[in-house]
């Protein structure tokens, strides 16, 4: 008898809905999390990321479709094992630092004995075991915020859900985080976060969801997302006046700065077709090369021109 396959530890939104009045918040969202990613839900100030993750808290519940946690079970059955950084800063500003995070801990089911040991680890790694005993009313803004990311860890959950985890930091403290998060990946756990930054998401992601009014406009591993549109992206370094090149079919934008350009070409046109006319024309090439885009650049093309994206072309749903 052959042994049964043990149940996934992905997560799952399966055709996901949620409105607020007349406001269509997310739109029939489906995708998966892989067990163990960093997952970031990116986009625009208001496209409907954090609902995703509140969703996924069961903080409120969608309106249609439905989410599950590794294996089928929900936030709330889960509640313990998931670590929670809320957008807003939820702070009691008159406790002391680690009477703070102690009390954040035992809502989770640790004891302030057995959680005060990782709670001192994790204060020295981001250089605030210092401040202890201060209020944390008087530390700064950036200070306030890793506080409220050791609560999250306080714990020692197995899913991390960050909101605008690195809303306030400086960019010194911004890539202290984006380096704890790939250490807690490398440590096994599953980490989701929102941001409008695509900067932060680029360095650190494995998977993304490009939220954009409610949409998800691109979505799957971000290398293969990367790899997959650069196929229609050429730089070229080049001697001559490639302007010509703005009348051809298969040209969709053309950027040149002096000798170097960047050539995006319509889908269904190769690169080929390219070359031949550069040479056609006499152009003399020094590099002519594919070339992923930048996330940034990614999101810009499908917010722009959504009826060219495909949430499907590369996905994990």
């Amino acid at each position: 008898m052959s042994t049964p396959s043990p149940p996934s530890q992905d997560i799952h939104f399966r055709q996901v809905s949620k409105s607020f009045g007349d406001i269509h918040a997310v739109k029939n969202i489906s995708l998966r999390i892989p067990h163990g990613q960093l997952y970031g839900f990116l986009g625009p100030n208001g496209a409907g990321k954090t609902t995703c993750l509140r969703m996924l808290l069961s903080i409120i519940l969608p309106d249609s479709g439905e989410i599950t946690l590794f294996g089928g079970a929900t936030a709330w059955d889960l509640r313990d094992e998931i670590g929670y950084l809320p957008e807003e800063r939820g702070l009691y500003k008159r406790m002391k630092v680690l009477e703070h995070l102690k009390f954040l801990a035992e809502l989770k089911g640790k004891t302030a004995k057995e959680a005060e040991p990782r709670i001192m680890k994790w204060l020295e790694t981001l250089d605030l075991a210092d401040r202890c005993q201060d209020k944390v009313m008087d530390l700064s803004k950036g200070n306030q915020q890793k506080i409220q990311f050791i609560g999250a860890l306080a714990h020692d959950p197995k899913l991390l859900v960050l909101d605008e985890v690195f809303s306030g930091l400086d960019p010194i403290n911004a890539q202290q985080i984006r380096a704890l998060l790939m250490q807690l990946k490398e440590e096994g756990k599953t980490i989701i976060f929102s941001t409008h930054i695509m900067e932060h998401a680029e360095q650190i992601c494995d998977g993304i969801c490009l939220v954009h009014k409610g949409q998800c406009v691109l979505e799957g591993p971000l290398d293969d997302l990367k790899r997959h549109h650069g196929n229609n992206r050429i730089r070229i370094e080049h001697i001559g006046d490639i302007a010509f090149l703005k009348e051809k079919p298969y040209t969709a934008s053309l950027r040149s700065r002096g000798n170097e350009s960047e050539l995006r070409i319509h889908d269904g046109h190769e690169p080929e077709e390219v070359i031949k006319d550069l040479l056609e024309a006499n152009i003399k090439l020094r590099t002519f090369q594919l070339a992923n885009p930048s996330l940034n650049e990614l999101f810009m093309e499908m917010v722009e021109h959504p009826s060219e994206a495909s949430m499907q072309e590369v996905t994990n749903a």
